[in-house]
């Protein structure tokens, strides 16, 4: 997605910081407006004052794109006739507001009168009278939804069915972790530090943490820390990745001297750890978005790693392939997100239903465009973070039937996720991971 206009909108006009609120609201009206949760909080610690102003504004923004679809259900019923499209910014005021008085430890008087306070830097003023009204009512009147009843309705109704109907039996834990925080997950470079190492060295610094049960890189801490206070982190030593992720490079599992391509890089967590994983290899890493490939580049230095970077669509070969076969592809597919929900909620409201088969159709270019590029006997690791069977087993079941050299490879000793009729499923929040699918393919030599 597109980041949000950089310049000040009248929320914290005339020269002055926002406020927290004030800065949530901005915030939550570009989400809506198809700008990513993440880009638009990027310059947060910049332009406000106080890690607590930090930390609430967080809550207020993750918070409204995890329960928005509910909070305006409850506001529907409050209202006696729909507001109108350009009254956005007040029906946003409101979901604030409610989500304040719902979920937070907020009080009622300063949920409802800083709600009311926000409509006077918005210019609307005839709104007070109706803020007031509705967040009072709903403190008369809150609303009694609870466990899976609530969950479900803090997704939208495309999103919800697609879950039930391809997990008829995992439905209802799926709405239920999708709705959780996600844990803050570190990846150790093994190389250089033990996990023991490492859980020392953060306790040292007042840090709680506990090895992840089934991956061994990863570590779980108790509450999410600022990265600048992790030992380590900035010579590469700790990064920051979920576990679920933190599987792709040893099921790729790379050797020494290998050829391998990473075609949709950034952030470049996983170029990264491939990188650490076997430090010998000849690595080519692609992104067809520069920006974001200079964030790979950032996450290489970070390390003290190299490889070859370059701007491309992995889907287009023939203006970058050298002519070279790869031993190894990890294919990292531009997907629907669903598996990373609890870390990113706004994806509720920035996908569509008609977004998955468009997204399957690129895999699907992706997937024919690459195999070729393998080297007979190599291998191709298709990896998504998504919980929906069109983008992942009934993607990779298409490309087998049209491809019989493609042979699928089952990791040995696999402790995670299930074993589906095509590739690996992780569902969300089981065993602390992301949802996340992998499915391992090697190209048959010759006869």
């Amino acid at each position: 997605m597109a980041r949000p206009d950089p310049k000040r909108s009248s929320l914290s006009a005339n020269g002055r910081r926002p406020s927290a609120r004030e800065l949530a609201l901005e915030t939550c009206l570009a989400v809506q407006q198809g700008h990513s949760l993440a880009d638009c909080l990027e310059p947060a610690p910049k332009r406000l004052d106080s890690e607590r102003d930090r930390a609430f504004c967080s809550e207020l923004s993750y918070g409204f794109c995890r329960r928005c679809f509910l909070l305006r259900d409850i506001l529907r019923q409050r209202l006696d006739r729909p507001l109108k499209p350009r009254d956005r910014d007040v029906e946003t005021v409101l979901l604030l507001g409610l989500y304040q008085l719902r979920y937070t430890r907020v009080s009622d008087h300063a949920a409802v009168n800083e709600s009311v306070k926000l409509l006077q830097q918005l210019g609307k003023r005839w709104a007070r009278g109706l803020v007031n009204a509705v967040l009072r009512g709903y403190l008369r009147q809150p609303d009694r939804r609870c466990g899976l009843e609530e969950a479900a309705a803090c997704y939208p109704g495309w999103m919800r069915r697609r879950i039930e109907q391809d997990w008829p039996e995992q439905a209802d834990d799926l709405l239920l972790a999708g709705n959780r925080r996600a844990p803050m997950t570190l990846r150790v470079d093994l190389a250089r530090l033990s996990r023991e190492q490492a859980l020392h060295r953060l306790a040292g610094v007042g840090i709680e943490a506990h090895a992840h049960a089934r991956v061994d890189t990863a570590l779980v801490l108790d509450r999410p820390r600022a990265v600048d206070a992790l030992p380590g982190f900035a010579q590469g030593l700790l990064s920051v990745q979920d576990a679920a992720a933190q599987l792709a490079a040893p099921l790729l599992d790379p050797r020494p001297g290998d050829r391998v391509l990473d075609a949709c890089a950034a952030p470049g967590g996983k170029t990264l750890h491939l990188l650490q994983y076997c430090p010998d290899l000849d690595l080519l890493a692609l992104d067809k978005d520069a920006e974001r490939l200079q964030r790979v580049r950032e996450n290489l230095d970070r390390g003290g790693a190299q490889a070859c970077l370059r701007v491309a669509d992995a889907g287009e070969p023939d203006s970058w392939h050298e002519g070279r076969s790869f031993d190894r592809i990890l294919l990292d597919a531009p997907c629907s997100a669903s598996g990373i929900l609890r870390r990113h909620p706004d994806i509720r409201l920035l996908r569509q239903d008609a977004d998955i088969p468009a997204l399957a159709n690129q895999q699907r270019r992706l997937l024919e465009a690459l195999w070729p590029l393998l080297r007979p006997g190599g291998r191709l690791l298709y990896a998504t973070c998504s919980i929906f069977r069109e983008e992942n087993e009934l993607q990779i079941a298409d490309f087998m039937q049209r491809h019989p050299d493609s042979v699928e490879v089952t990791p040995n000793a696999v402790q995670w996720g299930e074993k589906r009729p095509f590739g690996r499923q992780l569902f969300t929040g089981d065993q602390d991971m992301d949802g996340f699918f992998y499915a391992l393919l090697e190209k048959a030599e010759s006869p």
